[in-house]
């Protein structure tokens, strides 16, 4: 590579040197081989695209730990701001439905009949879904992670909601044309 410098060989050597350690460090970090495995490999990438912020002379494996540590409690943070978000959703619209006893139970209904929708969706419109509308992914995220362009992820992501839509939208013509019928049965 052209834009390369002298000291990026022995910088490379140096990172491939460490990933036993780094592998064992990120995976007991993480509790998970698969977790740990990923937060190396974000680390290696940052560390690479950083590699100017690094000294020579000072210590490479605790400035791949830090890394490591830092990446870890991002994601924490972020899964748990999007677990809050998602519980706090949840329970605001179970709140506000929630009237009264039958309010909850509709609710939870609802809630339900929605899973089972998506659960029927095509395996890339579900994926697309769960990240950006349950996950809270950007756009380029859910198209970083699914190795897809931002451009299908916006389309995948539209084919869905439509479909969520017209499924909750035919249930409910559905549910109002049996409550007819049941109301016309009724002698007056």
């Amino acid at each position: 590579m052209p834009d390369q410098h002298p000291g990026d060989a022995a910088f490379r050597a140096q990172l491939i040197g460490l990933l036993p350690r780094l592998r064992r460090f990120a995976h007991g970090l993480a509790k998970s081989p698969d977790e740990g495995d990923e937060l190396v490999q974000a680390a290696c990438i940052r560390a690479l695209e950083r590699q100017d912020q690094w000294r020579e002379g000072t210590r490479l494996d605790s400035w791949l730990y830090r890394i490591i540590q830092t990446i870890w409690f991002d994601r924490i943070r972020a899964a748990r701001v999007r677990k809050d978000y998602a519980e706090n959703s949840a329970q605001q619209l179970v709140a506000t439905l929630a009237v009264d006893g039958s309010g909850a139970a509709e609710a939870q209904l609802t809630l339900s009949r929605v899973r089972r929708l998506i659960d029927a969706l095509p395996a890339d419109q579900r994926a697309v879904l769960l990240l950006v509308g349950v996950e809270g992914f950007t756009y380029r995220e859910a198209a970083e992670a699914l190795e897809i362009p931002t451009g299908t992820v916006m389309s995948r992501l539209a084919r869905a909601r439509a479909a969520l839509a017209d499924q909750m939208r035919d249930q409910a013509d559905r549910g109002s044309t049996v409550a007819k019928r049941k109301i016309s049965d009724v002698p007056a």
